[in-house]
């Protein structure tokens, strides 16, 4: 039997490297994809996927690695958007160059990815799935000093249903995870913006996060992964166009 493939953005480290792990765990061959090659690459190395460079802003790019893993293994199973940034500030001090650069990436990226693995699902026939992470930030706007982050979340929320509605008529299954206060290096450099912002430490920040997740502890990636991992899974067959939460209860809709 042949494994279905998977492709992964921003799957270097964090959530994605995680999602990439799980997904070769259950069974599928994963295109690790990053614009940090060398993390690709390790992380591909230790799931015996392939690694490939993808600056998700750059919709030629993403073009040329659909069609070089369609090239390759014939076939798409699954695509998920994950590549993601933030930067923590207050809104006030928000540049029109930080909103601009977080939409290219958190947004735009997810849009242009999206649309290149979905016209080659349809043309080919695939009944495919594509997974877009989102946040916890994308169901609320009580998220202190990430305004500019809270609304690209929003808009892939909107993204994944509008996604979801036009591509169900032709088999494509469209979701969106939605994690909380996952342990990642990226926390790791919100702990410290944050901290900076508020006039704390770290490690104090850290609790506050704590404190607000009903199950008391951060989130992990591995967390996050599981979801994917079950939403690209037949027991999710008939879901789409849904944001599941993964955050512990620290946000609940």
């Amino acid at each position: 039997m042949t494994s279905p493939i998977a492709a992964v953005t921003g799957a270097g480290s964090g959530i994605g490297a995680a999602i990439a792990r799980e997904l070769a765990r259950r069974g599928h061959r994963v295109v690790v994809t990053d614009v940090d090659v060398d993390a690709a690459t390790r992380v591909a190395e230790e799931i015996d996927g392939v690694a490939l460079g993808l600056d998700v802003t750059d919709p030629v790019a993403c073009d040329e690695v659909v069609h070089e893993i369609f090239e390759r293994f014939g076939t798409l199973d699954v695509w998920v958007s994950n590549a993601g940034i933030s930067k923590m500030q207050r809104f006030l001090d928000v540049s029109p160059g930080d909103l601009a650069r977080t939409f290219e990436v958190n947004t735009y990226g997810v849009f242009y990815a999206g649309q290149s693995v979905a016209r080659e699902m349809v043309a080919r026939g695939i009944r495919g799935c594509i997974v877009n992470t989102a946040s916890m930030a994308a169901k609320q706007g009580r998220v202190p000093f990430l305004s500019d982050y809270v609304a690209s979340k929003f808009a892939v929320l909107g993204l994944t249903q509008a996604m979801a509605f036009e591509l169900a008529e032709h088999g494509i299954r469209v979701n969106s995870v939605c994690p909380g206060f996952v342990a990642t290096p990226m926390q790791e450099r919100e702990l410290a913006w944050e901290a900076s912002l508020r006039g704390m430490e770290p490690g104090a920040v850290r609790q506050l996060w704590i404190n607000d997740t009903p199950m008391k502890r951060l989130e992990t990636p591995e967390d996050v992964a599981r979801v994917v991992g079950f939403l690209v899974s037949e027991d999710a067959a008939f879901v789409t166009g849904e944001a599941i939460s993964v955050n512990g209860g620290a946000f609940m809709d």
